[in-house]
């Protein structure tokens, strides 16, 4: 930077604010870092005591943090979201739709590896509303040396680091099984449930029947419910390893693709995730990419264990939101829930605001 007469800055990038105090009033800063001066800045400075000023000097090879804000933004942004205007050489990313938020981990820390570079975003596999921040840019010195910038671009690669998914899934079926809400011995309390966690996503039940415990039985069902035109299949009850327990060996039967019985989360350890209507060369066994949608026409089948009647946070509360916005998921997936997928079980919750499926 260099030190110049205030008169003469028309043009020139502050390198500092410049604090404006009215007594009563406000003591705040007038001007920003970063500002560039205008004609009508002149009298302002003036008048705040400021006959000289530290502009920034632009030296070949460095980027002003502003210009560089810009460039890493650029390796994130996608659609369904905006920028706000660069201010102290920081940009932010702001939600444009509900949906999921997915973030390319592995190629946002080879770019926060770069020496200078911050990218900071939310957790990827959130779900956002319309007009939450999602992510923020900055580079930490007031310029940077292209070469960093370069460095950069080239760690993060030609696809945008960020996504932000709109709700794709709006319908589903839901499949109690058990004789004994099949005989109306008692109430069926899992139903009203799922109902509600799914209206929180914009899912509305299209299908919904009552099985007892008989392997044929609940397949046809799920039959039925492929043909109803629901998005995805919900099956209730019976999926413990109990000899009567027949859920998880009917949606094997039905012809789903069982990508895992079982998850490293608690509560939600007997959980199973499987795909209808699977295209010949759609491996769902293998790894998914951290964007993969799922084709038209797959529809997702789940296995619903119990605590997700009476427990506030579960395993489906994790994979929901993904299962909602389309996104393929894989057994590599629910393996990698390990790591934060023990809820503590708080007097009162506050997911997703907490660590669990973090």
């Amino acid at each position: 930077m260099k030190l110049i007469d205030t008169k003469d800055a028309v043009g020139t990038i502050l390198c500092h604010d410049i604090t404006q105090i009215i007594r009563g009033v406000t003591k705040d800063a007038r001007f920003r870092k970063g500002h560039v001066v205008t004609e009508q800045d002149i009298p302002v400075l003036l008048s705040l005591g400021k006959e000289h000023l530290y502009v920034w000097e632009p030296v070949p090879g460095t980027v002003h943090e502003n210009d560089a804000a810009l460039r890493l933004l650029n390796l994130c942004k996608n659609t369904n979201m905006h920028e706000t205007p660069v201010k102290e050489g920081k940009i932010e990313l702001i939600a444009d739709t509900d949906g999921l938020f997915a973030v390319h981990s592995d190629a946002l820390i080879r770019t926060n590896s770069v020496e200078n570079i911050i990218i900071a975003t939310l957790h990827g596999n959130t779900a956002v509303k319309k007009g939450d921040k999602l992510a923020g840019f900055k580079v930490v010195p007031l310029a940077i040396q292209e070469s960093l910038l370069q460095q950069a671009e080239q760690a993060a690669g030609a696809e945008p680091l960020l996504a932000l998914y709109p709700w794709k899934i709006r319908t589903a079926a839901i499949i109690t099984t058990g004789s004994e809400v099949y005989n109306g011995l008692i109430k069926d309390t899992f139903t009203p449930v799922l109902e509600a966690k799914l209206t929180a996503f914009g899912i509305s039940v299209v299908f919904h029947k009552i099985c007892t415990d008989d392997t044929k039985q609940i397949t046809a069902a799920i039959s039925e419910a492929c043909k109803s035109g629901a998005g995805m299949i919900l099956c209730t009850g019976g999926m413990s390893v109990d000899p009567d327990d027949l859920t998880p060996g009917a949606i094997k039967a039905s012809g789903a693709d069982i990508v895992t019985y079982g998850t490293p989360v608690m509560p939600g350890v007997m959980m199973l995730i499987g795909y209808l209507n699977v295209p010949s060369g759609l491996d769902t066994s293998s790894p998914a990419a951290w964007n993969e949608q799922l084709p038209d026409g797959v529809i997702p089948v789940i296995g619903t264990p119990g605590c997700v009647m009476y427990a506030d946070a579960t395993v489906f509360d994790i994979v929901l939101p993904r299962i909602a916005a389309g996104l393929r998921i894989s057994r590599t997936d629910i393996v990698s829930l390990g790591e934060g997928g023990l809820c503590l079980a708080c007097t009162s919750c506050r997911f997703p605001a907490c660590s669990f499926g973090k």
